[in-house]
């Protein structure tokens, strides 16, 4: 059945009204300050609507979708994610919804929602590439993000800290992506993180907030993170 502007308003905005809760919007809106358009709908709820689209004509769909709702925005990144079609196909789609993100979690869930990556690591490490020399900020996150789902592998390990010393990161969300990829790099190559962060570039905010991460781990050990808290500047 083809997707046309009355479908969507009939089906989609129908649908995800009933899938919304009231307590869960409330807590949700609390998550995300200054995002005042949020229905309240649990990320699984989306994430099947998602896959039911992905089977559907996806790409109609994507064109009249809307963007007056967080929801709707996280499920165009869903179903993108879910889309099984070839990746030069997607990537207009993906480079219009990348325009669209305006907040942590959208870029974060997208990010997740790209599970082919882990298939098609070179083709999408050269698409990343304009994403680590933006100067946005959720254009700087989505690409650190992605590194520290996909990439903290030793082929990449040495570019991404070289990344994360030339980036950007005034912005608040592009800082504390930094800091997290460090600490995920840290659980995976211990000694070459250390390495990086006695000689990395980092301003202070980001450095501290990075062993801050490592600190915080669950797998991390106790006496590793008393080595990590005398490294604070």
């Amino acid at each position: 059945m083809e997707w046309t502007k009355e479908r969507y308003h009939k089906e989609i905005r129908v649908c995800l009204n009933q899938l919304s809760e009231q307590k869960y919007q409330r807590f949700s809106s609390k998550l995300l300050p200054g995002t005042e358009n949020i229905l309240g709908v649990r990320f699984p709820k989306l994430r099947s609507l998602a896959k039911t689209i992905a089977k559907d004509d996806w790409k109609t769909y994507l064109q009249v979708a809307q963007d007056d709702t967080f929801e709707e925005i996280m499920l165009q990144g869903m179903v993108i994610g879910s889309v099984k079609a070839e990746l030069e196909e997607l990537i207009p789609y993906m480079r219009e919804f990348i325009d669209k993100i305006d907040n942590w979690s959208v870029c974060d869930s997208f990010c997740s929602s790209l599970k082919r990556t882990a298939k098609e690591k070179e083709q999408m490490w050269e698409f990343l590439q304009e994403y680590f020399h933006s100067e946005r900020e959720y254009d700087l996150r989505f690409a650190v993000v992605m590194f520290l789902n996909y990439y903290v592998e030793k082929e990449y390990l040495q570019i991404g800290f070289g990344y994360f010393d030339k980036i950007n990161r005034e912005k608040y969300y592009v800082k504390m992506a930094v800091a997290w990829a460090i600490s995920i790099c840290y659980i995976k190559y211990q000694n070459e993180t250390i390495v990086y962060l006695e000689h990395c570039k980092l301003d202070i905010d980001t450095y501290n907030k990075a062993l801050q991460k490592i600190i915080e781990s669950t797998r991390v050990a106790k006496e590793e993170k008393q080595k990590i808290r005398m490294m604070k500047r």
